[in-house]
């Protein structure tokens, strides 16, 4: 009893820190390897129940709000975020009792010091456990956009734009996806062992290891307890990188001897890759906006033992004009709505606004206006995004042609594997959709400059 109250303590706290802005892949991160000496079960139960109350929290607050007299918007937060995570447990996990989750909430509340709100938030997990099949959900044929909505916990203008570009079956795949729990993805660094021999490796320590698609020397890994546990990662042998991201440093195709910019590098898994790619020979100038994410990216580069990547800090808005037009190869992987990665990251939907779009766009386009000035003549710049938001990547795409006629697009279909190919890949940028891909969301253009 005493570890199922500590798991669940554990759980308001990073729910908590999550709402205040923490990024919750990190806060989870830190929160289990500061309770290592927890019984894997229980840590796996605090990663699920935070997660999964996360990715649900739409839904949870509106089945909330059908049976509290007080909306979840009014609610203390510490209340708000235990009934959130009790409901998510009432919903999706019947390991546990309906009795023990309420129980338990019960207990929290009054720890927590809310004495008076004890019969509330009893009452009001009751009054779900006994309802919950019975609940009442928007029509689909009447109302698709809110049902989308409120099935897969992701803000209605989202749903309606999304419809608007994709139709029906397509935006659900994509909302399906971003609900469903994802293996971790590798890539292997090929430079130092064969794909084959890593993956012998993990299965001698108890990983399941599958294929990824597209790439033969990415794999999806489960089923461990601690990645710095696995032999292959403390030696340097394996990057966590999504397949998307890998294909950044697929479609840039450096050779060796190339000098290569990457202006927002951190937590730097293409500058590693695209300095793997060129076998150690060239340079890799990895930049990123302050000494925090500079430090995430040296860290890697001294795990990894990479011997061609340099890290600066650097503001990628602001003009260097000692780069300018000395680099064969520009990354411009910039920051973006983060639409491609709600499925890893599920507070971003939760953090989004119309008008956040128009300034990170904004944003986008100044980034590009320094990236093309760094390019070489002849030499590629890369602009990339975790995102699946047409306003950051086709049309920023064609904002930026309109506005730099010495570049133009340069087909992908060279650089990437023959089951992406399609009429936009001929035509220099690929979109990635979540669901539809087995990917993350991404979108990457090739320009080549004139």
């Amino acid at each position: 009893m005493t570890n199922q109250v500590n798991a669940r303590e554990l759980i308001l706290d990073l729910l908590l820190a999550i709402d205040n802005g923490s990024p919750s892949h990190a806060a989870i991160r830190d929160v289990l390897d500061k309770h290592r000496y927890l019984p894997r079960q229980e840590r796996a139960f605090v990663k699920r129940v935070t997660e999964g109350t996360l990715e649900y929290q739409l839904q949870l607050d509106y089945i909330l709000n059908l049976y509290s007299s007080v909306t979840t918007a009014r609610m203390k937060p510490v209340i708000r975020e235990i009934l959130r995570m009790s409901v998510y447990q009432l919903k999706y996990m019947d390991s546990v009792p309906d009795s023990a989750v309420v129980n338990e909430a019960v207990m929290l509340t009054q720890k927590r010091g809310f004495y008076n709100l004890k019969a509330f938030v009893n009452g009001v997990l009751r009054s779900i456990a006994r309802g919950l099949s019975g609940i009442s959900w928007p029509d689909r044929e009447k109302e698709l956009s809110r049902y989308l909505s409120i099935r897969y916990s992701i803000p209605m203008f989202l749903t309606e734009k999304w419809l608007a570009v994709y139709g029906p079956e397509t935006t659900e795949k994509i909302l399906s996806d971003m609900v469903t729990e994802k293996p971790v993805t590798i890539r292997c660094r090929t430079s130092l062992s064969d794909p084959e021999t890593i993956r012998k490796s993990l299965i001698s320590q108890g990983v399941h290891v599958e294929q990824a698609p597209y790439l033969p020397y990415a794999f999806r890994i489960s089923g461990y307890d601690n990645l710095t546990d696995l032999e292959a990662f403390r030696e340097g042998k394996i990057a966590v990188q999504d397949v998307s991201s890998m294909l950044v440093a697929e479609a840039a195709a450096p050779k060796r001897g190339d000098y290569v910019l990457d202006l927002c590098a951190a937590p730097g898994g293409k500058s590693l890759h695209v300095g793997d790619k060129m076998e150690g020979y060239g340079q890799v100038d990895a930049r990123d906006i302050s000494d925090a994410k500079v430090a995430l990216i040296e860290e890697n580069i001294q795990r990894m033992q990479s011997i061609n990547v340099q890290t600066r800090v650097q503001d990628a808005t602001v003009f260097d004009a000692d780069s300018e037009c000395i680099a064969d190869i520009v990354l411009a992987d910039v920051p973006c709505s983060g639409y491609g990665v709600i499925g890893r990251k599920p507070e971003i939907k939760y953090r989004t606004s119309p008008k956040r779009l128009e300034e990170l766009v904004s944003l986008q386009r100044l980034i590009l206006e320094r990236a093309q000035e760094y390019v070489k003549s002849r030499g590629v710049l890369i602009y990339s995004t975790c995102t699946i938001s047409q306003e950051e990547n086709e049309e920023n795409m064609m904002w930026f042609l309109n506005n730099h006629p010495s570049y133009r697009l340069e087909s992908l279909d060279p650089f990437l594997p023959e089951e992406l190919h399609s009429e936009s890949t001929g035509l220099g940028y690929l979109q990635l959709l979540p669901g539809v891909h087995g990917t993350d969301g991404f979108f990457i253009a090739r320009f080549r400059r004139k």
